[in-house]
Order: structure tokens, then C-alpha cells, then sequence
């Protein structure tokens, strides 16, 4: 993601989403958006379902926001379910979301482990 005069007009629509949000939650999905960020480096970040998103090649990667009683990283793909199984079950809820109670720490390297495997999944449609 780059910063500075660079930022695309998505990017500054993401700082003001991000702008919008109560102290809290907005640290919490800053925090989100570097660990995403960094996971995914050639991916463009995008509004996508009204939420902060990363595309890579045009393909949506991941999605995430923040509710009242917690953060939804989307989509918890079958690769992902499959690769991380009972590490990721707690987090699990309904098909595709993936949940992590606001009231406790992120678990960044479980989120940067999810979007790296959305990456490897949407690459090898692709035939990357």
C-alpha cells in the first residue's frame, strides 16, 4: 500500500471509512489493514461490498470490517478452512466469515496466514 502523495483515490476512500469509525475500532482495523497489507503486497487495496478490500490480478482476496462486538475478515474460503482447520474453527461463523471477538487480542499472523492462502488460492486460478 503506499503512502504519501501515491495513495490511490481507493486508498483515500479507505482512510475515510477508516475516519469514520469510533477510536476503537478504527485502531483495531488499521491494525487489520497493515497486517493484510503486508500479507498481500502486490494487492490493490479497494472498497468492495462497502468494506476495505484487496484485490490481487482483479480478484477479490479478502475483505474486513468492524462490528460492535467484533472484527469479520472475509471470505474464509474452503482452502482456508482446509489449511487452518482447528486453528480457525473458533473464529468460524456462517460460511465465509470469519470473526474475532472485539473484547479480545487480533490474531495477526492467523489473519496474515488466511489472506497469504486467499493469495496462493486466487494465484493458482490464474495459473500463477
Amino acid at each position: 500500500m503506499l503512502s504519501g502523495p501515491h495513495r490511490s483515490e481507493q486508498s483515500k476512500a479507505i482512510d475515510a471509512y477508516l475516519a469514520t469509525l469510533p477510536d476503537d475500532r478504527r485502531t483495531a482495523l488499521e491494525t487489520i489493514r497493515r497486517t493484510v497489507g503486508t500479507a498481500a503486497p502486490g494487492a490493490n487495496e479497494v472498497i468492495a461490498y462497502r468494506m476495505p478490500s484487496l484485490r490481487v490480478n482483479g480478484r477479490l482476496i479478502v475483505s474486513y470490517d468492524a462490528f460492535k462486538r467484533h472484527y469479520s475478515l472475509f471470505p474464509a474460503s474452503a482452502a482456508v478452512v482446509e489449511a487452518l482447520g482447528d486453528e480457525l474453527r473458533p473464529y468460524l461463523a456462517g460460511k465465509g466469515t470469519i470473526r474475532f471477538p472485539a473484547d479480545q487480542p487480533l490474531p495477526l499472523e492467523l489473519i496474515a496466514r488466511v489472506v497469504r492462502i486467499r493469495v496462493g488460492e486466487c494465484e493458482r486460478r490464474d495459473g500463477g
